[in-house]
């Protein structure tokens, strides 16, 4: 028994200072453009992406995001996953005619700090991934 408590106490230990310790390595700077950005958002969860950015977790009104901020705080993008049928009709006539023979792998709604707000559908065919942006309109952008 003393060593189960024992282990349970060591795990909690680590869990907790692995936890203060990757917030700790969020530059003060992307913290505060997220706060100023997502001013109701307080709690995050923070990862170091492939490119060095930081892409906070959050969700707002039961919907799950992403925002990616630079290691010096600019604001890169934020992002959530969509189904299909959240899609503007338009683009789903292009997915289902240009696109028919892929496979949709995932659908995104994304707000970028210089495309503005568009659909980011990531297609398969063969193995081969792609991604095909659209805009509202139905306008591929990529």
């Amino acid at each position: 028994m003393r060593t189960c408590l024992f282990f349970l106490i060591l795990f909690i230990s680590v869990t907790y200072m692995s936890c203060q310790y990757q917030d700790e390595k969020v530059p003060k700077a992307v913290k505060e453009n997220f706060k100023a950005k997502y001013p109701n958002e307080n709690d995050p969860d923070w990862v170091t992406d492939k490119n060095d950015n930081f892409e906070a977790s959050f969700k707002k009104e039961g919907i799950h995001y992403r925002a990616d901020f630079s290691p010096n705080g600019d604001w890169i993008e934020t992002e959530n996953n969509i189904d299909k049928n959240d899609l503007p009709e338009v683009i789903q006539d292009i997915l289902d005619t240009t696109y028919e023979a892929y496979k949709i792998v995932e659908i995104e709604e994304v707000s970028h700090y210089q495309k503005g707000f568009f659909y980011d559908v990531e297609i398969s065919k063969d193995g081969e991934k792609q991604d095909v942006e659209f805009l509202k309109s139905g306008t591929i952008i990529n």
